[in-house]
C-alpha cells in the first residue's frame, strides 16, 4: 500500500434522529442520520410511513385533486339510445293496450 493517500480512521459517533447513537470507525468524528436500525420499519416489524420533507403528504394531495377532478369530469358511461327508449316504449304500448282493452269493453 502506497503511504499518504488513504484517509485517517478514527472512532466517530453516529447519531440518528430517533436519538439512538452508536461508535463505529470513520473518516469524520461524528455522522447524523435520519434513520438508523433501531428505528428502521425493516428491523422494528412495525409498519410507519418514513416522510422525507414532505413528501408523502404531497402525494396523498396529488391523489386528492386527481380523485375530484376525475369524480367531476367523468360522468357514468351513455347507455345506447335502443336501451333508454325500451323501457319507455313498452310502458306507452302496455298504455296503449290498457286504453284499447277498456274501449272495447265499454
Amino acid at each position: 500500500m502506497k503511504k499518504g493517500i488513504h484517509p485517517k480512521l478514527v472512532q466517530s459517533t453516529v447519531v440518528c434522529a430517533c436519538g439512538n447513537s452508536f461508535q463505529t470507525l470513520s473518516v469524520k468524528p461524528t455522522l447524523k442520520v435520519e434513520i438508523c436500525s433501531h428505528c428502521h420499519p425493516f428491523f422494528t416489524g412495525t409498519q410507519r410511513i418514513v416522510d422525507t420533507a414532505g413528501q408523502v403528504e404531497r402525494f396523498m394531495r396529488r391523489m386528492e385533486r386527481a380523485g375530484r377532478a376525475g369524480a367531476a369530469g367523468a360522468s357514468a358511461p351513455a347507455q345506447p339510445a335502443e336501451t333508454t327508449k325500451a323501457p319507455e316504449a313498452a310502458a306507452e304500448a302496455s298504455e296503449a293496450a290498457t286504453t284499447e282493452e277498456e274501449a272495447a269493453n265499454t
